[in-house]
This record gives structure tokens, C-alpha cells and sequence, in this order.
């Protein structure tokens, strides 16, 4: 491989994506894709998309993540979440890439009492999970130099995601209802597009050994759980100043109290012990990850004024 990779990563535009260009920026050349460029549901761009732009790396960050218009659009789901992947996958193996690819939470039934480890068994209660799932499996299936990172919650400063729209709430109502009934670790993009720059330059570099060792699936979410709820309350109790301190009343729900066409696994916590042991990475904690976002929307915003 060349001194400088050449890097495809597909999703660019989404929160992970953006990130991705961030942390990998002077790490080799990239080609950045996003939907506007190619259509992962069409197996055809997909593989068109690979043999032109012939990288060493594919990070692919893309996905359908409407997890509710899933369970109404289940064939572009598994387009997207699967066919693509499994397509990414036997272009990297052809070329003898890496692909790195993200998975989610969201494969569980969510019944289990503590974090769910890489071997527990699957159980997917939505079509976005069983989507993602398919995905996973397909990329093992193929084979080759792969990693996959099930993550969770995710967010950050761009993009569309639970701390953008909770503070835009926080602007036009008073007071607020959060599910705390359903546990898990918020993500930010940040630590996620950092902690794979890590890993994939131990792997490049060849630190992390032969990819019979290294290749697979693992865990990758910020430390600690909370509830929806309770990361709400982490986000008001940390942005006061975005919202001039109007900081709105925060009543705890049951999730039958708010119903979504989509069921949501009640616990989607993971255990990121693979993770540190094979490659020494773990990510920072929920709440400082949270800060660390919190204060990159404060100097956009003073930077704005």
C-alpha cells in the first residue's frame, strides 16, 4: 500500500460521515461520497461506485436510519442496510481493502438484564434492525479485511439527531415528555470518527497483526448508559447559554405512553471490552462526550454573533 491510502468514504454528508473527513483528513486521500453521488439501493452504482474510485479503505458510513419509515419501506431498508454492504464487501475483498462499517444497537431484542456483549444471540424487533443485521452478516459472510463497529444513540453537532432536535424543542415549548424507560450510550460522531482513525491506523500500519486476527465485529459506544430522558436532561443541564436559559420542564414517560411504529429495545447497552482488549481504544464517557459537543455549538454559535 501507498505511503498515502487512498480512502472512499460513503455517507459523507451524514453526522459519522462528516467526521470521518475530519479525523481522516491528513491521513490519506479521500474520495467523499453522499446519496446525491450514488444510489447504494442500486447494486450496480455501488459496485461502479468501488472499481472507479479503487481505494485501500472504504469507510461506509451511509445507511437508512429512518428507523420508523422502515417498518413502511422494509425493501429500501434492506437495500441500503444489506445489499450495500454485502456489495462493499466483495469489491474490498476483490481489491484486497479494508472496509470499515457501522452497525447499531438496534439488532437486540433489548430483554437482556446487563450489556450486551459481541456473542449474544440477535434478535431484532424492527426492520431497521433486521436490516442491520443482514448487513453484519453479510459482510462475514464475504469475508476478508472488515471491521464492523455496532454503535448507539448517535449524535453531534451536525446533522439530524436527538440533541439538535431536543434543543430546538427547548425553543418552542415549555415543557417536554422523554421516554426513560429505554437505557443505552449516547455516541457522539466525534469519538466514533476518532476511535476508528485509531484502529484503522494501528491496522494499516500493521501494529494490530494479520486481519485473521484483527477482522470482525465489535462494540463501539461512549461509556456509561443512561435513559432518553436522563440525556435530555444531561443536554438542558449543559445548554444554557444556546438557549438564552430558557431551559424547559422535563417529565419522565413510559414508552407506551409514547408509541412509534417501531418498537425500541427497552436495554441497548454494550459492553466495549472487546473493543479496548484487541486495539487499547475506548471511547470517553457519555457526559464528557456531551460537553465536548456542547461547548463545539457554543463557539459556532458565539462565532455567529
Amino acid at each position: 500500500m501507498s505511503a498515502r491510502p487512498r480512502i472512499l468514504i460513503v455517507g459523507a454528508a451524514g453526522q459519522v460521515g462528516l467526521e470521518l473527513q475530519r479525523s481522516f483528513r491528513d491521513f490519506g486521500e479521500i474520495a467523499a461520497v453522499d446519496r446525491e453521488s450514488v444510489d447504494l439501493a442500486v447494486a450496480d452504482e455501488t459496485r461502479d461506485l468501488v472499481r472507479r474510485t479503487e481505494p485501500d479503505i472504504i469507510l461506509n458510513a451511509a445507511a437508512y436510519t429512518a428507523v420508523d419509515r422502515a417498518e413502511s419501506e422494509p425493501e429500501l431498508a434492506m437495500a441500503i442496510n444489506a445489499q450495500a454492504p454485502r456489495v462493499l464487501a466483495e469489491e474490498a475483498l476483490r481489491r484486497g481493502a479494508l472496509l470499515v462499517h457501522y452497525s447499531t444497537d438496534y439488532v437486540f431484542d433489548g430483554e437482556k438484564q446487563g450489556p450486551w456483549i459481541e456473542d449474544d444471540a440477535p434478535n431484532p424487533q424492527n426492520v431497521y434492525g433486521v436490516s442491520k443485521l443482514a448487513g453484519e452478516q453479510a459482510i462475514c459472510q464475504v469475508g476478508g479485511k472488515y471491521l464492523i463497529f455496532r454503535t448507539s444513540w448517535v449524535y453531534g453537532p451536525h446533522g439530524a439527531n436527538f440533541l439538535l432536535t431536543m434543543l430546538r424543542l427547548a425553543r418552542q415549548r415549555d415543557r417536554l415528555s422523554i421516554v426513560d424507560d429505554q437505557f443505552g450510550a449516547p455516541t457522539t460522531s466525534i469519538e466514533l470518527a476518532d476511535a476508528t482513525y485509531n484502529i484503522v491506523r494501528q491496522v494499516i500500519d500493521g501494529d494490530a497483526g494479520a486481519h485473521d486476527g484483527w477482522a470482525g465485529l465489535y462494540h463501539m459506544t461512549c461509556s456509561g448508559s443512561t435513559s432518553w430522558c436522563g440525556f435530555a436532561q444531561g443536554i438542558f443541564a449543559r445548554a444554557g447559554k444556546l438557549l438564552d436559559g430558557k431551559i424547559p420542564e422535563v417529565t419522565p414517560i413510559a414508552s407506551s405512553e409514547y408509541p412509534t411504529p417501531a418498537k425500541r429495545p427497552h436495554n441497548s447497552v454494550l459492553a466495549n471490552a472487546k473493543l479496548r482488549a484487541r486495539f487499547g481504544i475506548g471511547l470517553a464517557p457519555w457526559e464528557n462526550a456531551l460537553d465536548a459537543v456542547v461547548e463545539q455549538l457554543n463557539k459556532a454559535a458565539s462565532y455567529q454573533s
